[in-house]
């Protein structure tokens, strides 16, 4: 049995993984905000890794951090570098180093924005990684941080999340839906569509496994890819509306301040083969996550 502290645990993906953990019987669940919880402090971080540890002790249980707090803001970050680097690399180098001083098994959550996005196949767990953002290069600073911390640690990087909660892709394309009468979306970046709800599931099944599963980095989207014009149609497909009014356009045509990998796909092979289960297609995850009221809230 499992005594879990999900950090960022009130953000986009912890409130999905601290109510799935619960479902799974975790004999105790903590997912703190970001105020009560800062990871970039060593003082609140050795604050709740004692209280997590002390009752670890107490009940006879395995106490496991997941680490989802983070500086998500990929455009804001090219201007305030210094904050994104504090809680994408600072923030989990504390973590590791404190998770591996009390001997508590740690999951990371990274990224697909660690590659460059120029390869022509899937990114596996060994690719090289090249990131051309600020926030890439934060969060692969973080991932190198836990990875030699010295202590019981998986990395799992993800990528294109959407969830009930924060602001995403998805809630976004429904709001244009109703307010516009055809929204321009790119058609030339290519990524896997990850529900925060089957991701938070999968993350447990890891914690569950965590101690039969090599230490290491590990990919874990829905199956299948598409692009976020592809994304958009099928969001405006889910609604009843025209998936028409979506026109394709390209990323020279929308440009942004940070970055964007032209492929984000990654291989989820290092994943399965560790004996977790693979999550379902991303099409079918959109039509569960809508009939879940996803688009309600």
């Amino acid at each position: 049995m499992t005594a879990l502290l999900v950090a960022g645990g009130r953000g986009r993906l912890g409130r999905d993984l601290a109510d799935a953990a619960s479902r799974a019987g975790a004999a105790h669940v903590a997912a703190p905000d970001s105020a009560t919880l800062d990871v970039t402090s060593g003082a609140s971080v050795h604050a709740a890794l004692t209280a997590l540890t002390g009752r670890a002790r107490a009940e006879g249980l395995r106490p496991v951090v997941v680490n989802a707090a983070a500086y998500t803001a990929v455009d804001a970050a090219e201007g305030d570098a210094e904050r994104a680097y504090a809680v994408n690399a600072q923030g989990p180098a504390v973590l590791a180093a404190a998770c591996a001083d009390l001997g508590v098994h740690l999951v990371h959550l990274s990224t697909d924005y660690v590659f460059a996005g120029d390869a022509a196949a899937p990114y596996r767990t060994d690719d090289e990684t090249a990131p051309r953002s600020v926030y890439g290069r934060s969060k692969l600073a973080g991932e190198h941080a836990v990875l030699a911390a010295g202590g019981s640690a998986h990395v799992v990087r993800t990528g294109w999340l959407y969830g009930a909660h924060g602001t995403n892709f998805v809630h976004t394309m429904a709001r244009l839906q109703r307010s516009h009468a055809t929204v321009d979306v790119v058609d030339d970046q290519r990524g896997g569509p990850t529900w925060t709800g089957d991701l938070a599931g999968g993350l447990v099944a890891l914690v569950s496994a965590a101690d039969r599963v090599p230490p290491g980095v590990l990919h874990c989207v829905n199956a299948g890819e598409t692009t976020w014009y592809g994304l958009a149609t099928a969001v405006f497909t889910e609604l009843g509306a025209d998936p028409e009014r979506v026109r394709p356009c390209t990323t020279e045509q929308f440009p942004r301040p940070a970055p964007r990998p032209a492929n984000s796909v990654l291989d989820t092979s290092s994943w399965t083969a560790a004996g977790l289960p693979a999550l379902r297609p991303w099409r079918e995850a959109l039509s569960a996550a809508v009939a879940a009221g996803l688009l309600s809230t």
